[in-house]
């Protein structure tokens, strides 16, 4: 499996595989951000006593984490240009696909961490004079961190992962780059496995980092 195996064509196609990297680095922190900043909005608006509203966001939710990632990037890579009436690149087009996909199973996690918060402490907080929203910034969601993030980072690794499907929109990430270089120089092997090793490196690395921090946060 092994005879002839050359190193040299990782050399050379590495400003191309770089390229790629980066581009599925960016696109993975831009959406883990605004997945982010989105969940905790979903999150907060779903625990909201107003029931018409909870009901709405409940609904986008289940409706999101119900459909396949690559059905939604289609979506948003079709409709988006015909909703705003504007061309919109390929790369805007995928990012808030996740963007809105990755807000769904966000904001989930960060409910559950807000609820694991004992509402004695909110009680106690709105007789110390604090406002709703001051409970909820400086009481409920400091505690909440503490459950959540392990579980975000979790969601974070699935997220990078992801970042493969865009090559359904022509997006040269990490993988397609490999795969191009796969094809022109007839060297499958060694491009496959380099992007297996350098994908096991990154999530090994972040595993390992939410085990230790399930750890810390458990004492």
């Amino acid at each position: 499996m092994f005879a002839g195996f050359d190193l040299g064509v990782l050399v050379r196609a590495a400003p191309f595989l770089w390229n790629g990297m980066l581009l599925t680095l960016q696109l993975t922190a831009l959406a883990v951000a605004g997945g982010l900043a989105l969940g905790l909005v979903l999150a907060v608006l779903r625990l909201s006593p107003v029931k018409p509203v909870a009901w709405l966001v409940a609904g986008y939710v289940n409706f999101l984490r119900s459909m396949p990632l690559i059905l939604v990037i289609f979506w948003f890579y079709t409709l988006v240009p015909k909703i705003t009436g504007t061309s919109i690149s390929g790369f805007y087009s995928v990012l808030i696909a996740f963007v809105m996909f990755e807000a769904a199973y966000y904001s989930e996690i960060i409910r559950a961490g807000i609820s694991s918060v004992r509402r004695g402490q909110i009680a106690a907080a709105l007789a110390l004079g604090l406002t709703p929203i001051q409970s909820m910034r400086w009481v409920v969601l400091p505690q909440a961190v503490r459950n959540m993030v392990p579980v975000l980072l979790t969601q974070s690794i699935v997220m990078l992962q992801d970042t493969s499907l865009v090559y359904v929109v022509g997006l040269r990430d990490f993988l397609t780059s490999a795969e191009i270089v796969a094809s022109r120089d007839n060297r499958p092997t060694e491009l496959y496995l380099f992007v297996a090793l350098v994908f096991l490196v990154i999530c090994f690395g972040a595993s390992r980092l939410v085990n230790r921090l399930r750890r810390r946060y458990a004492l």
